[in-house]
């Protein structure tokens, strides 16, 4: 698996999130209101519904099925019914380009 670009940082406001792939793989890309990016994967560990589909509420993203919250930054389950920490993935930003290595 590599680095690949996924957005520009012009093209996702904050507080907001976006389902990007990276060689196949669903990720769910945040950006915070503190100006992070963050990417976990877009499958909630719980059942699989798409996390980029859902709410962002500070560092947390919420399942829009059953509302499930996992930390952006570490993948830790914050809120039940999930209790399987999600993925997380390395994000760079390099001359207003967001980077994800998978």
């Amino acid at each position: 698996m590599g680095r690949e670009r996924v957005a520009g940082t012009a093209e996702i406001p904050p507080d907001t999130l976006r389902r990007v792939e990276v060689d196949g793989v669903p990720v769910c890309l945040a950006h915070t209101q503190d100006g992070g990016f963050y990417a976990i994967n877009d499958v909630c560990t719980h059942e699989e519904y798409s996390l980029s589909e859902g709410e962002l509420w500070e560092f947390e993203v919420e399942c829009p099925q059953h509302g499930s919250r996992f930390d952006v930054r570490t993948g830790a389950v914050r809120f039940l019914p999930a209790v399987i920490p999600a993925q997380v993935y390395a994000v760079e930003v390099v001359d207003g380009d967001v980077y994800v290595n998978v």
